[in-house]
């Protein structure tokens, strides 16, 4: 597998091995603060609402779109963080994947902020281990991991998950961080970040919240010694990220619950509470071409949608725009 390219000249043939020809998509399986300019989107925030799930009644447009029936196998992991238990999430055998593809999930490896620090750590099905970078892990990857195998012709290779300072990371051009408002990067691994970013790779970034401003400025004081002075925009409907494999449009963009956020109301329904001050928000960093090299998704659990994607009591619809993210930023990652 080739590496990343020594210096960046154009995006387009860096990854030369892992980039991916349009036409291989699978067409009838899918039709000091950073300076920030964003607007944020609109949404119903502070409301509760209702969404009556079942696996069974997906609407035809989902069911030729939806990543979530074709990943909706029943696999391990535990239940919302102060949301209802998910009859059916945690059963079935555990996914196999090739040990080399073209796509590798990597998940970004980091020490927490020390005041941030969760000492007890988190339990999955994979053991118990420390560091808000391990939420959602393993069942997140591996749901999106096998979206990509079913939605797409790459072949997939078995999730990852790295440290920065790992030379490894410079083979896999890819790289999603969960909870960024809680890390808390060396030097040395601002430096690699740079390094990597600037070599053509790409960094999506997940569940970070408000309304408090805390999480939003670590990441931009993080974002910001990475790169100085380089700003934090809105992407826009316009943008060629969202038209890379799907078509999203600001009518379909809503707020993406992690499980949290759910309750199970009398009558068997889910539940969407939003928090206040919660809207949530696309915005990217771009290199100096203007190509997206960071994805930053912002008041917004992406991760959990993919986490609990086999079970039925997710709201579909909030499923399935997850997924339409996550394969745009990725294709767009790998043809750009």
């Amino acid at each position: 597998m080739s590496r990343v390219a020594p210096a960046r000249s154009t995006r387009q043939g860096d990854f030369a091995v892992m980039r991916m020809d349009s036409k291989r998509i699978d067409e009838h399986s899918m039709s000091g603060p950073v300076s920030t300019t964003f607007s944020g989107v609109i949404c119903h925030h502070g409301t509760n609402v209702p969404y009556w799930t079942s696996r069974f009644r997906l609407s035809a447009a989902l069911l030729l779109l939806a990543a979530a029936s074709a990943v909706a196998q029943r696999f391990g992991g535990g239940f919302g963080r102060g949301g209802p238990q998910f009859q059916g999430h945690g059963e079935g055998p555990k996914p196999v994947f090739q040990p080399k593809g073209e796509f590798h999930f990597i998940r970004l490896e980091y020490s927490d902020m020390p005041r941030f620090s969760r000492g007890y750590g988190f339990g999955s099905r994979n053991g118990q281990g420390r560091g808000w970078w391990l939420v959602d892990w393993p069942d997140s990857d591996e749901h999106f991991s096998q979206g990509v195998q079913r939605l797409t012709r790459m072949e997939v290779g078995e999730p990852k998950h790295l440290r920065l300072t790992d030379d490894r990371i410079f083979d896999y051009p890819w790289l999603y961080a969960t909870q960024t408002g809680w890390w808390g990067l060396s030097d040395v691994e601002v430096a690699r970040l740079r390094e990597y970013l600037l070599r053509g790779g790409f960094l999506m970034v997940d569940d970070m919240w408000g309304p408090d401003p805390e999480q939003w400025q670590v990441f931009t004081w993080t974002m910001n010694r990475v790169f100085p002075n380089k700003p934090i925009t809105d992407i826009l409907e316009g943008d060629a990220v969202m038209h890379s494999l799907y078509d999203i449009t600001d009518k379909d963009r809503s707020f993406i619950p992690g499980t949290r956020h759910l309750r199970i109301s009398p009558g068997g329904g889910v539940v969407v509470q939003q928090p206040l001050g919660t809207a949530p928000a696309w915005r990217a960093m771009t290199d100096e071409k203007g190509h997206l090299i960071v994805s930053v998704n912002y008041n917004t659990d992406i991760g959990d949608a993919w986490e609990y994607a086999d079970a039925p009591e997710y709201p579909e619809h909030m499923t399935t725009l997850a997924y339409r993210y996550g394969l745009n930023y990725l294709v767009y990652s790998l043809t750009h």
